[in-house]
This record gives C-alpha cells, sequence and structure tokens, in this order.
C-alpha cells in the first residue's frame, strides 16, 4: 500500500495510466483523480472496472490548461502525481508533429508550474511526502547497436518528433527538481503491452488485423529490436517508484524480453493459431513486410537493474505468458476493441512521411 493517500494520475484513460488507476484502486487504499483530455486514444471504458469505487474521481482536462490543473491541485490535495498524459505514437508524429511539442512539453510545463504553485501552500510535512512521478520512454535514448544495455546515465539521443518531446520533457522535470527543488522522479520504460492498448500500436494491431484476415504490416525486414514489458508489471513498478523512490532520480524499466518485430508477430499467429484456429490457414501466412518508417531505430533495451536492487520491482509475466494474456484477453473482451476499430482506428497505416499537413 502507498503512503501516498491521494494520487493524481494525468492520462490515467489512456493504455499504461489506465493499468495504473485500476491497480491503485484494486491493490491500494489511494484514492485517485484521474485527469485525461480524452483525445482519440483516451478511453474511460478502459476504466470501467474501477468506475463506481467511492476512491475514484475523473476529471475531463487538457494538462496545457494550467487553469484547470491548478484547480485540480486546489480541490483534490495530492500526495503526488503520477504524470503519464503524452502523445505517444511515433507514426503519428511524423504525421504531425505540433500536438507532440504542445502536449508532451507545454502540458509537462503546465503541469510542473501548477504542482509548484500547490507545494508552496503545503506545510513542512507535506512538502516531504509530495511527488511527482514523470513517466517517460527508453526512446530518449535514441538507438543501440547488437549490445549493450540503456541505463539511467545512458546520453539521451531521441531521433523521432515523439521521443524528442519527452526527451524535452524529461529536461523539464528534472530541471524543477535542480532550480526549484521540486520533488520528483523520472521513469524511463520500454514497450509496453496488454490489456487495453489502443489498436494503432503494433502488439494490438497485428492481434486485430489477423482476426479480421488483413496484412499483418512489418516495418523493413522486422529486424527492429525492443524489450516488450507487460503493462500490469509496469502499473506495479510505477506504484513502487512513487511510493519508494529516492527524489530526484531516475529508473528504467524494462521486461527482460528483448524480441524483434519479426519474432513479435510469429508469436502472436502462433498463439492465435492455438485458441482461434482459421480454416484459410496459419495466421503467419499473412505478413506482409512494408517499407520502413523514417527513423525507425534499430534496438531499444533497459537495463532494469537499478529499481530491483533499490525498490525490489522485477516484472512476473515472461513474453510467452504476457503475450498469452494479451491475445486472450483481445478474444475475450471484443466490446472494448470493436467500437474503436469502427469509429475510431481500423488499422490503416501511419507515419509515412505526410509532415507537412501542419
Amino acid at each position: 500500500m502507498t503512503p501516498h493517500q491521494r494520487i493524481i494520475v494525468t492520462g490515467g484513460a489512456g493504455f499504461i495510466g489506465s493499468a495504473v488507476v485500476r491497480h491503485l484502486i484494486g491493490a491500494t487504499e489511494a484514492e485517485v483523480l484521474c485527469i485525461d483530455k480524452l483525445t482519440y486514444a483516451g478511453n474511460l471504458e478502459s476504466l470501467k472496472v474501477v468506475a463506481d469505487s467511492p476512491r475514484y474521481r475523473f476529471v475531463r482536462a487538457d494538462i496545457c490548461d494550467r487553469a484547470a490543473m491548478r484547480q485540480a491541485f486546489d480541490d483534490f490535495q495530492p500526495d503526488a502525481v503520477m504524470h503519464l498524459a503524452a502523445e505517444s505514437h511515433v507514426d503519428r508524429s511524423i504525421d504531425g508533429s505540433a500536438v507532440f511539442i504542445e502536449t508532451n512539453i507545454m502540458g509537462t510545463f503546465s503541469l510542473l508550474e501548477a504542482a509548484r504553485g500547490y507545494l508552496d501552500g503545503l506545510d513542512a510535512a507535506q512538502r516531504d511526502r509530495f511527488r511527482f512521478h514523470h513517466i517517460s520512454t527508453d526512446e530518449v535514448y535514441g538507438s543501440l547497436g547488437d549490445e549493450g544495455l540503456f541505463v539511467e546515465t545512458t546520453p539521451y539521443d531521441p531521433r523521432s518528433p515523439y521521443s524528442a518531446s519527452k526527451a524535452s520533457s524529461d529536461h523539464l522535470v528534472s530541471a524543477w527538481f535542480h532550480t526549484y527543488g521540486l520533488p520528483v522522479v523520472i521513469t524511463n520504460c520500454s514497450n509496453n503491452y496488454g490489456p487495453y492498448h489502443f489498436p494503432e500500436k503494433l502488439v494490438p494491431l497485428v492481434i486485430l488485423n489477423a482476426l479480421h484476415r488483413k496484412p499483418l504490416p512489418i516495418y523493413g525486414k522486422g529486424e527492429n529490436v525492443r524489450d516488450w514489458l507487460y503493462v500490469d508489471d509496469h502499473a506495479r513498478a510505477l506504484c513502487r517508484v512513487v511510493e519508494a523512490g529516492r527524489v530526484g532520480e531516475t529508473y528504467n524499466i524494462g521486461g527482460n524480453n528483448e524480441r524483434t518485430n519479426l519474432q513479435v508477430v510469429e508469436a502472436i499467429c502462433a498463439a492465435l493459431d492455438e485458441l482461434r484456429p482459421h480454416g484459410e490457414g496459419p495466421y503467419k501466412d499473412l505478413i506482409e513486410f512494408v517499407p520502413d518508417r523514417p527513423g525507425h531505430d534499430l534496438r531499444y533495451a533497459i537495463d532494469a537493474t537499478k529499481v530491483k536492487d533499490e525498490l525490489g520491482w522485477e516484472p512476473s509475466e515472461t513474453f510467452e505468458t504476457g503475450l498469452r494474456k494479451t491475445v486472450r484477453w483481445y478474444l475475450d473482451n471484443e466490446w472494448w476493441w470493436r467500437p474503436i476499430r469502427e469509429n475510431k482506428y481500423a488499422g490503416e497505416r501511419l507515419g509515412v512521411g505526410a509532415a507537412h499537413k501542419e
């Protein structure tokens, strides 16, 4: 149970944010204020299981709205903020970078200033207890070669508009710690997957395309490597960091599950062949290699030693167990994803470089 009894979760209707809210309500005694703008990727259906809890509240607001953020702080009186609100899809950042700059950089600035103003009104004990937890990505570190792992001191080298915007927000959070004494912690995570994942991302896109007998697109030759982290493991890690992480520190959170994109897609196909075989043949026959996206980093991999040694966290799921749970969840929860496929995103290719549409 976290000692931070009142927690604001920004982006709480998103993929990782909703997992954090569900964990806080389901596994702790914390009161949670979920703040979300409800853009295309925000979905209150992902919070259906906690919506009736007396410890859960929701406010629809934009983190760029400083007045709304200050009001939320004043009304809720949080012990901690877990800041997950962000534009997060690399392909969309290629097509239109402006919203990434606005939300990820200016939105984080707005939230930092709201937190700083709120902190000024607290007594010493409340100030000591307060934490601003900024959740980021391993993509800020750039691209690895065949060897090595990202550690907390790896120099930043972002390659996409998305990762550049997240790197910028990380630096802002660090600066507010050093300049203003705001008690912050930062986490950088590897690729998440699991239930309630908006189907523009690789794992849910492949699952749903396969079920609809659509092509399964793989960039390039499928050789790009990612470290895969089951979202509920990540939620546990984030709650552990906000509970016990050292102020001013960064913690890398990874799943210890490196796979090429081709291996991921083939594993999904194998799981579907077992769980929902199709008369037209194996799902892997749907794999289609497509031109790579611009600036596609070759390999990411996290060294999560620090969070394990200092805070005692490590992932519970292997890639195999987590992926099977994920595939099973999509098979069993068509009520959640069908409206998205029909009304928001049908699986079309994004990020082909049409950046001048802005």
